[in-house]
């Protein structure tokens, strides 16, 4: 299922709009930031700056991911947004690690700290990554779950989260006073965004090492082939993912010494449990009869047997 295919300007229109407004939220916040004292200010920049890059990934992989397939790249260019994701996601480990170590050495040495300015920056925050992860999720309902969609909205609403707890830090520090709330904010938002990043990571890497799809259990793809009608042995069965929404499949069916318009009617069965089960959509399907001996993962067909090579799309 090629989501992206469907969306139309969407989802690109929707991410320009939010990279333009967080460039120059993150603008105010730096400049906020460095005149009010406050780490959790500059941190938010680095937390808005990841999500710039966020979004601007998503915008590039959405782009890439809407370009056709060619004789060149076979799948188009869906591993494209997969490998921006994780560019973006080790960006943010790195970011995360800078704000720790800089809020421990405030912790050492409080700076004073403007607290209404913190909380008036951190209010027009909420309101502007309120209104993009609106956006954003509006867009997603309409895409079906784009990764890159998702990832950026999740980013939108960490966001929000965090520009909330700013403020009640910066009313926390205008009632008592204590500067060291800055640099405890700042480590909040620190392992927010770790947390975001590691998340990504995973799930990127699994993707590009051919992993299993999430949510997907090779046994019960086996279970539900082997219960087609016809359908004698399974092997050399692989499942992965090619980009973050398009699945494949490849595997050896051994089946009974049967004319090929018989064998036609097992193999549609096979593609349309696993269209329906699992989401698989690019199925490369070998048919096999008589006893096959494997050997290093190929197939030495032992006696006289002509093989049926199926390969469907």
């Amino acid at each position: 299922m090629h989501v992206h295919v469907h969306v139309g300007g969407g989802p690109k229109r929707v991410l320009k709009i939010s990279l333009g407004v967080t460039l120059a939220y993150i603008v105010l916040l730096v400049v906020a930031g460095i005149r009010s004292h406050s780490l959790a200010l500059l941190s938010e920049a680095g937390h808005n700056l990841s999500d710039f890059l966020a979004l601007l990934l998503s915008l590039v992989a959405v782009y890439l991911q809407s370009r056709p397939a060619s004789s060149t790249k076979t799948y188009g260019y869906h591993r494209a947004g997969v490998l921006a994701a994780l560019v973006n996601a080790v960006s943010l480990v790195a970011v995360s690690f800078f704000i720790f170590y800089e809020a421990f050495r405030r912790l050492q040495y409080p700076e004073r700290v403007q607290a209404s300015v913190m909380m008036w920056v951190a209010a027009a925050g909420v309101v502007m990554n309120g209104v993009i992860a609106l956006l954003l999720y509006r867009s997603t309902r309409r895409s079906g779950g784009d990764v890159n969609i998702r990832s950026a909205l999740l980013h939108e609403v960490g966001d929000t989260l965090s520009t909330a707890a700013v403020i009640a830090g910066g009313w926390a520090i205008l009632v008592t006073n204590n500067y060291w709330i800055d640099s405890a904010l700042s480590f909040g938002i620190g392992a927010l965004i770790l947390w975001s990043g590691f998340g990504i990571v995973r799930e990127t890497l699994n993707i590009l090492l051919e992993g299993t799809p999430r949510g997907v259990k090779l046994e019960s793809v086996e279970t539900a082939i082997r219960s087609i009608e016809g359908v004698n042995d399974v092997h050399d069965l692989h499942c992965w993912s090619i980009g973050s929404e398009t699945r494949a499949l490849s595997c050896h069916i051994a089946i009974a010494d049967i004319p090929p318009s018989v064998s036609e009617r097992i193999l549609r069965d096979v593609k349309d449990r696993l269209h329906h089960n699992f989401r698989i959509d690019h199925t490369t399907i070998q048919f096999e009869h008589v006893e096959c001996e494997v050997a290093h993962g190929c197939v030495i067909p032992v006696g006289e047997s002509e093989e049926h090579h199926h390969h469907s799309h």
